[in-house]
């Protein structure tokens, strides 16, 4: 029997969201979905970009200006109406985009990827649709995450200098007046760190940063926190103030997290409740008309296998309502949530198969990975490793092996655990 008093149960739980990060591999999951999803869409846009967002688009450039200085919406692409300026900033968000897939310099990456989505979106806003709502929102989110702790080139990078670090250490115990070497100048970064100030600076000059006052803010704030996180770092890495920083970092980042579960909940269940009012969704036809449209039947002769089966019409159309709609209130319930949560997945994989909306699907599935269990994402990590390990050996190149997963799991260098509240 439990002999823990409401106090300590709370003194508990903020010790718990403060000296962690929590759900570090829902967080990468997410960060490597939407990421790829949006490269992907680029890379399949590439020969329609400037009918799209650039200067051939119908949605013109003095239009789009005159639009976003009335909304004060951010977007780069309004700096200048040159095709070398288009050409630029398209293949930087391409470039953010991989490099946050892979997780290198994560932090300034998602920077760089929400700055990329934000830009194009906003110079066309007409031609986004649901899944594009979805990337926008996440793009924002993912910056105030650390969502590159595990799977990402940083994590290995960290890992290393632990490694090191341990080395050292060892070696100064057996050679008294050897002290422990200071972490390695991370030169990369701190050219990005100062390519990215000096952006940052002369955006802020020109008012280039759209017209509301937190965005800003926000930025000079990442900034200028990055940079006393990596001084902390290098400098002070036992001290106080740097326990003080990783407690922020963990707060931001454990309520990123809440808000992402909460706006995917909000997304199906407004979306189930909506499907509830209507009369199509009701007597269990709505999703026969779509699958007989042309402009959603990349497979004609598939949609009109599923529509012949009135039966399987029903059963879908009733299945999405009832899923969309419980989803929400079986996060109560583990067992329930798993299921519930396979049953959307697969419907989104037949809703890319079926109507022709891959980007949309592949950005829905990426935000319901944020309730995939960690006992399955640490699992499929080690899949994907063991097949790497394979490909690998049969091409004669044999990876390192990890050790116990550490490059999966980077602590700070800190007193483990250690907080302001504990």
């Amino acid at each position: 029997m439990s002999t823990a008093t409401p106090g300590h149960k709370l003194a508990g739980g903020v010790q718990r969201i403060t000296s962690s990060a929590l759900g570090r591999y829902q967080s990468a999951i997410v960060r490597i979905g939407f990421s790829a999803t949006y490269l992907l869409f680029l890379l399949r846009e590439l020969p329609h970009r400037h009918e799209m967002y650039g200067p051939d688009a119908p949605w013109r450039w003095d239009m789009a200006k005159q639009l976003i200085s009335g909304n004060e919406s951010l977007s780069v692409l309004m700096w200048s109406d040159s095709t070398a300026w288009f050409e630029i900033v398209y293949a930087v968000v391409l470039l953010s985009a991989a490099l946050l897939m892979v997780g290198w310099h994560t932090r300034a990456m998602s920077v760089l990827f929400m700055v990329g989505v934000l830009s194009l979106q906003n110079r066309s806003v007409f031609l986004g649709d649901g899944g594009d709502n979805v990337v926008h929102l996440m793009a924002i989110y993912l910056v105030l995450t650390r969502c590159g702790q595990v799977w990402s080139l940083d994590a290995r990078r960290a890992a290393r200098a632990r490694r090191t670090e341990s080395e050292v250490d060892g070696e100064s115990e057996q050679e008294p007046g050897a002290g422990g070497a200071r972490p390695a100048l991370n030169v990369a970064g701190t050219i990005l760190w100062l390519v990215l100030g000096l952006a940052l600076v002369v955006a802020t000059a020109t008012d280039g940063l759209g017209g509301t006052w937190w965005l800003p803010t926000l930025f000079w704030v990442l900034w200028i926190g990055h940079g006393a996180w990596w001084a902390v770092n290098r400098y002070a890495p036992q001290s106080e103030l740097r326990t003080l920083l990783d407690v922020l970092a963990n707060l931001a980042h454990n309520a990123t997290l809440v808000v992402i579960m909460a706006e995917v909940c909000l997304i199906y269940a407004t979306a189930g409740w909506y499907k509830v009012q209507g009369s199509r969704w009701q007597d269990g036809t709505a999703l026969y008309y779509p699958l007989n449209l042309d402009y959603f039947t990349p497979w004609p002769a598939l949609s009109d296998l599923l529509a012949s089966n009135g039966v399987m019409v029903m059963v879908l159309t009733y299945g999405t309502v009832i899923v969309q709609v419980a989803f929400p209130f079986a996060l109560f319930n583990r067992r329930v949530k798993n299921v519930l949560l396979v049953a959307m997945m697969c419907e989104h994989a037949g809703i890319a198969l079926l109507l022709g909306l891959p980007f949309f699907s592949m950005a829905m599935i990426a935000a319901d990975s944020v309730f995939l269990p960690t006992v399955f994402l640490v699992w499929l990590g080690g899949r994907v490793t063991l097949g790497r390990q394979l490909l690998f050996s049969r091409t004669g190149r044999v990876p390192e092996q990890r050790r116990g997963g550490e490059e999966e799991a980077p602590q700070h260098s800190g007193s483990s655990g250690h907080t302001l509240v504990g």
